[in-house]
């Protein structure tokens, strides 16, 4: 590489890094030591800045910066962290990391912990943190003291951008296109939330149909009417309060569009000499997403051989499933985000806020067509298929408010302080959760109509509330000590969480007491087929029913935790050859999770909800000492080899010790918490060499294993056609494997080349008892989500004029246990999905920066299998995005 490719190099990167680099003094100039050398006078975001940050952590640690963010094209924290070494994403929200679930993952917003606005998981969805507000993402792989001790694959810590020196500003447009989206579903939406009619309703009328009790609670009397009748009104008013005017319209959707701005400076403040500084940035994006999805349940009988490669299409759908489905979902996502931070520096102390606030909405409309097959491939048994158009509206924010201070007391033996007090706050609501069941007839393969019938609820409705609240605060204080051949770092800090959590649901349906009904006959107005449900139509033939649990059945919860933790740890050097970094720390956990109705109106419910038998089934007490070692030894520049060793724990989420059920998104199955899970303890070992070269070529090969106790498994139970799901504690587990990730100048080949990547090869076994495994086939199996190969590779160019830059990036990741087969069926496995993106930039000027990005340019779609049959499948589609870009 040409001395003037590098000097262009670094002036481009100067210009392009100074929203996301300057000012970094303000969040870090009086770091710890270990961090003062890793980035004190750096340009965070670049490649360089990234790597000797790595290279001088004391603990094993990837750090992406925005710069790698941006080559990717990558939109949000959670798509970036899949870059990293041995890092997988799920559900496009959730990190796995050495093939550990999302369970033994913990996120942290600057060093503070903040909760989860995810209904079903107590881990943070990353997708909601976008890429406008991230300096770097920082995953720490080996366990050290300062870090919270539920800490299993890795802790990912999420760094904002910080306060620039000067003035900065700029906007940011872009459209985006899919090639799946030429048609969706759209539709009206209703998103009031649940009627307050049907609020008050629920003391008086719940379980039951609501006739009898509408009689008994208001003291009905027979008089122009029977009480009967008079109870029917009153039930048929509440009804009709329900959301109903839902029509799909099948259209083309409009394309996908985002904007961007930022501004921020800094100004000397003259009576005490120091500097304010201050950044705002305001970003909007939405987004349409259109898929083709499918779904079965295996057969345990299978009726012919299903994995014969006689088999045709037909044979297979016939007699190898108990049910299959196939969808069309439409779904857009909005999202509104916000980031202010203001800060003061003075000689070696700053203090800073920071404001940040997501708002992430998701609007999701569905038709169902589910079958039992027969022979006929295309329609159920008996000319019937059961169809499903289903309306979700989901709403999530997160509001963080967070004061930093670092402060260094040279007077005092250098002495450095660093702290961070964070209040934040989760909350989701559904404020539309409806949907319609028909069953649909036909006549020798054509659709002649659909009709509804008393069997079951035909309209159902849930609407759902989360509040999730949670203060963290916590500091760490600093001795740098110097000796003859030694220079010596002590360190001591506290860390505490206090946090609260709300979960209520209300749930109803509409349901046809008569005879069946046909609700429409011409197949061009099935999309129109939830219009049925007029106000005659309800006085004429239709009831709500209160679905509201009477104790000591529950389908709400509320859950506290409590952590009181501190640690003291060193960091010495021998010679500048050899580090020994590690400490203790002490960490006092509690939680409680009970469920509970959303409303309690007696003693004798609230007696049936907290017994103190429940209250000690869904407590979770935790105090223990969790160690940390790490050993260094530095072949100068040059190279340098690790080994880590720390004791740690995994906890059950908040939802997952009570007995309270709830539908997981990933399996689409009904899941219920247990209350007699445990924690699961973990001994982490880590073997990693690192190999730097004088040009920033490196080199980096890694070997870890994890021996797990007690950990935390899925357990399945089947129904003729539909699973169910709980969790127990297996009995052992372990995880081992070996990472390598490269950084590689091609520059000898052709001018501005360059590549990077790492792949992951590992194992895992899981052992559960066979008392505990319910209906498993496997007791002993790999662990769910994990994957034997991870691999990531991208080629990059920068041209010497510092005017054009790409990148052709390539992820996948080796099958994984979705969820576990029972009952003689096999595990159901993720099948390896191949992501090919390209990015083109182009800076005309020193201002501005035009982005072309393409997602997916395989056209690869998701799919399971289970016993070699696909029983999911959703289509993808390839994304196009142009981006226009300018920095005033």
């Amino acid at each position: 590489m040409s001395n003037q490719y590098k000097l262009k190099k670094v002036a481009y990167s100067v210009g392009l890094g100074l929203l996301v680099s300057t000012g970094t003094a303000f969040a870090q100039e009086s770091q710890v030591m270990e961090e003062v050398v890793a980035t004190g006078s750096r340009l965070q975001g670049t490649a360089s800045a990234v790597i000797e940050e790595r290279k001088n952590q004391a603990f094993v640690a990837d750090i992406l910066g925005s710069e790698q963010i941006s080559r990717t094209g990558d939109s949000d924290a959670a798509s970036a962290l899949r870059r990293v070494t041995g890092l997988t994403l799920v559900d496009g929200k959730f990190i796995y990391v050495r093939g550990l679930g999302q369970r033994y993952s913990s996120a942290r917003l600057n060093g503070a912990s903040i909760p989860s606005p995810d209904l079903t998981r107590n881990v943070i969805p990353l997708d909601i943190f976008p890429a406008n507000v991230i300096e770097s993402l920082s995953v720490q792989k080996a366990y050290s003291p300062n870090m919270p001790a539920a800490f299993g694959g890795g802790n990912v810590d999420i760094r904002t951008k910080a306060i620039p020196t000067q003035f900065v500003s700029g906007i940011q447009i872009g459209i985006e296109g899919n090639s799946n989206n030429s048609d969706g579903y759209t539709y009206s939406r209703d998103d009031s939330g649940i009627p307050q009619a049907l609020t008050d309703a629920i003391p008086y009328y719940r379980g039951d149909f609501g006739l009898a009790n509408i009689i008994a609670k208001d003291n009905l009397v027979s008089g122009d009417t029977t009480a009967a009748a008079q109870a029917n009104v009153i039930n048929k008013t509440l009804a009709k309060s329900v959301p109903r005017n839902l029509t799909l319209k099948d259209e083309s959707l409009d394309p996908n569009y985002s904007a961007q701005a930022f501004i921020g400076n800094s100004f000397d403040e003259e009576y005490l000499g120091g500097q304010i500084g201050f950044l705002a940035s305001l970003a909007y994006d939405n987004k349409w997403t259109y898929s083709d999805r499918s779904s079965a349940v295996t057969s345990a009988t299978p009726t012919s051989d299903c994995s014969s490669e006689l088999a045709t299409a037909e044979d297979v759908q016939n007699s190898c499933f108990d049910t299959f489905a196939e969808s069309q979902m439409t779904t857009q996502e909005e999202r509104l985000n916000g980031l202010f931070s203001v800060g003061y520096k003075l000689n070696n102390h700053s203090v800073s806020y920071t404001k940040i606030y997501i708002e992430d909405n998701e609007d999701e409309s569905e038709i169902s067509i589910s079958q039992n097959p027969s022979q006929n491939i295309t329609i159920a048994a008996d000319n019937e298929a059961d169809r499903t158009h289903s309306f979700n509206y989901e709403e999530r924010t997160l509001d963080v408010d967070q004061f930093r201070g670092q402060h260094t007391f040279l007077d005092y033996m250098g002495v450095g302080v660093d702290w961070q007090y964070t209040e934040s706050s989760a909350e989701t609501n559904n404020p539309l959760n409806v949907a319609y069941e028909f069953t649909d007839t036909y006549d020798d393969g054509a659709y002649t109509g659909s009709f509804i019938d008393g069997a079951q609820g035909r309209a159902n409705y849930q609407f759902v509330d989360m509040e999730d609240n949670m203060k963290s605060w916590g500091g760490n204080v600093t001795l740098p000590l110097t000796f003859q051949n030694l220079e010596v770092e002590l360190k001591g800090g506290w860390d505490f969480v206090d946090r609260a959590r709300l979960y209520t649901t209300s749930s109803f349906f509409l349901d046809n007491s008569n005879s069946s009904i046909v609700v429409n006959d011409n197949e061009s107005d099935i999309l129109s087929i939830t219009n049925y449900l007029t106000d005659e139509f309800i006085d004429t033939n239709m009831l709500i029913n209160f679905n509201e649990p009477i104790a000591p059945e529950a389908d709400d919860y509320l859950a506290a935790q409590k952590i009181d933790a501190g640690y003291a740890a060193f960091d010495v050097f021998y010679k500048g050859i050899w580090r020994i970094s590690g400490g203790l720390r002490y960490e006092s956990f509690k939680q409680v999770s009970l469920s509970s109705s959303s409303l309690i109106f007696t003693k004798e419910d609230s007696d049936n909800y907290y017994s103190e038998e429940d209250i000690l089934n869904g407590t979770v007490n935790d105090d223990d000492f969790y160690p940390a070692l790490s050993l260094t030894y530095v072949g100068g520049d040059d190279y340098q080899l690790r080994f880590g060793y720390g004791e740690t724990v995994v906890r059950p989420d908040l939802r997952e010790v009570v007995p309270v059920g709830y539908n997981d998104p990933l399996t689409d199955i009904r899941t219920t918490g247990s209350t007699t899970l445990s924690s699961t303890t973990l001994k982490n070992y880590d073997l990693r060499y690192e190999l730097y070269f004088d040009d920033g070529d490196n080199l980096a090969i890694s070997g870890f294993y994890k021996d797990i106790a007690n950990p935390i498994e899925t357990v399945l139970n089947v129904g003729d056609s539909s699973y169910t799901a709980s969790f127990t504690n297996g009995e052992t587990a372990e995880v081992y494997g070996v990472e390598a990730e490269w950084l590689y100048d091609l520059s000898w080949a052709a001018d501005g080349f360059f590549t990077s990547g790492n792949i992951t090869l590992s194992d895992s076994e899981v052992k559960i008892d066979a008392a505990s495994a319910g209906n498993l086939t496997n007791t002993s199996k790999r662990m769910t989500g994990h994957s034997q190969y991870v691999v990531n590779m991208q080629l990059s160019y920068d041209s010497a004029n510092g005017n054009h830059s790409g990148s052709l990036v390539y992820n996948v990741f080796g099958e994984r246990i979705l969820a576990s087969g029972i009952n003689g069926r096999e595990d159901s496995f993720e099948q390896p999905f191949h992501s090919l993106d390209a990015t083109y930039s182009y800076y005309p000027d020193f201002n501005t920066t035009v982005k072309l990005t393409v997602k997916n340019l395989m056209g690869e779609d998701q799919e399971v299998t289970q016993s070699g049959l696909s029983v999911r499948t959703r289509s993808i589609g390839t994304t196009v995005k142009l981006s226009y870009k300018y920095d005033f």
